[in-house]
C-alpha cells in the first residue's frame, strides 16, 4: 500500500509560482508512474502532468505546458510539481497520484492518491 502526502499549495497572485511536493511510502517509488491532477469546484478531476519511474516520458496538459515542470527524485520518495505563471485558472485541489498502465494521462492508470493540496490565485 503506497501513501502519498502533498504539500506545498498555498495563495498566490496571478503570475506568481508555487512548487508542490508529494511524499510517497509503503511502495517501491520508482516502480510507479506519478501524476498530478487537479479539481476545481464543481468541475471533473482532470489531468496535469505525468512523469514514468526514470523520467523518460513526460506529458502535459495542453493548459498548463510550457508553464508546469514535473519531475521526481526516486532517493527521496518524492515528485514536484513547479508551477510558473499561474493563472486563476489554475486554481483547484492538486492531487498526486501513483500507479501503472499504458495511458498515463487517465485516472484510471493511478490506483493510489494523496489527499490533496489547495493552490488558490487571487490577487
Amino acid at each position: 500500500q503506497v501513501q502519498l502526502v502533498e504539500s506545498g499549495g498555498g495563495l498566490v497572485q496571478p503570475g506568481g509560482s508555487l512548487r508542490l511536493s508529494c511524499r510517497a511510502s509503503g511502495g517501491t517509488f520508482s516502480r510507479y508512474v506519478m501524476g498530478w491532477f487537479r479539481q476545481a469546484p464543481e468541475k471533473e478531476r482532470e489531468f496535469v502532468a505525468t512523469i514514468t519511474w526514470g523520467g523518460g516520458s513526460i506529458r502535459y496538459a495542453d493548459s498548463v505546458l510550457g508553464r508546469f515542470t514535473i519531475s521526481r527524485d526516486n532517493a527521496k520518495n518524492t515528485v514536484y510539481l513547479q508551477m510558473n505563471s499561474l493563472k486563476f485558472e489554475d486554481a483547484a485541489v492538486y492531487y498526486c497520484a501513483a500507479g501503472n498502465g499504458p495511458l498515463l494521462t487517465s485516472r484510471d492508470t493511478y490506483h493510489y492518491w494523496g489527499q490533496g493540496t489547495q493552490v488558490t490565485v487571487s490577487s
